[in-house]
């Protein structure tokens, strides 16, 4: 619990200097590493190591050096890789859409488990995450229920049908288990956030927004030039305009005073100079 704990503090502080970053006029941002390469998709732990897929659907771990330290290759197997779960380094989640299945990495990208979700009746989920308690949650849309599984792969608990609570049937494309909230995003419908047992506690309808985090209780997500930081409970959306550099990135994330921007050409590293963000 005290490593969470960490976790989350180091990406808290991460996002309240971007938050400032984008405030002031003059740009904070010192580049400090370019990753050449056809990537798809990234994410970046707590230990600052980078999982890097690329176009052939490789899977490579950099450490914080930028030393490759491990690859998973066994994409004949399982098909496209579709997300990464690295908030516990010690328990990375693949999860493959088409085939139904999440495959359970070490910190040495060795596979611990594979679960198939259709052997549990589960067919058709867009997002899976840790939960708080080393467990899985994923999101049946046949069902239209949040499930927590364990390991492997049996049904721990879930909520009612939110067919039942709702007109039309949340299709979320992330989960975040963060604060005692399990926050799930529909880009096309806004939050739905329940609580750690299966309560539903607000819906949210903030739209067309990506790369989605959930830090110390607050929302954080990009859409177009906009950086966008919400505090559930608050009538308090704030807004910060990203720099010209953020326009043409697949993808951002903030994460150990860090900024991260991948694109066409690769894998951009960029420092938040404290010093000149507090002056």
């Amino acid at each position: 619990m005290m490593q969470a704990k960490k976790i989350w503090l180091f990406f808290a502080v991460s996002m309240l200097s971007v938050a400032v970053l984008f405030a002031q006029k003059d740009s904070v941002l010192q580049f400090s590493k370019n990753m050449s390469g056809d990537f798809t998709y990234f994410n970046v732990d707590n230990l600052d190591n980078i999982y890097l897929v690329n176009n052939q659907n490789q899977l490579k771990k950099l450490n914080s050096r930028g030393d490759s330290v491990g690859i998973f290759n066994d994409v004949r197997k399982y098909g496209k890789l579709f997300y990464i779960d690295v908030t516990n380094p010690l328990k990375l989640l693949l999860y493959y859409q088409n085939f139904s299945t999440i495959v359970v990495l070490d910190r040495f990208l060795m596979v611990r488990n594979v679960i198939n979700l259709r052997t549990q009746n589960i067919f058709n989920v867009k997002a899976i995450a840790n939960a708080y308690d080393n467990n899985i949650w994923v999101f049946d849309e046949g069902d239209a229920k949040l499930k927590k599984i364990g390991e492997n792969g049996d049904l721990l608990s879930e909520t009612v049908d939110c067919r039942l609570i709702f007109d039309t049937i949340p299709s979320p494309t992330q989960i975040i288990d963060e604060g005692g909230f399990v926050n799930l995003y529909d880009p096309a419908k806004g939050f739905y956030i329940f609580d750690i047992y299966g309560a539903l506690k607000s819906k949210l309808p903030f739209t067309g927004w990506k790369n989605v985090e959930a830090i110390n209780k607050t929302l954080y997500g990009f859409a177009d030039s906009t950086l966008y930081e919400y505090q559930p409970g608050t009538l308090n959306l704030k807004e910060y305009q990203l720099p010209a550099v953020f326009n043409n990135a697949l993808q951002i994330k903030a994460a150990n005073n860090k900024i991260y921007l991948l694109t066409e050409k690769g894998l951009q590293q960029f420092t938040i100079n404290a010093t000149t963000a507090n002056n």
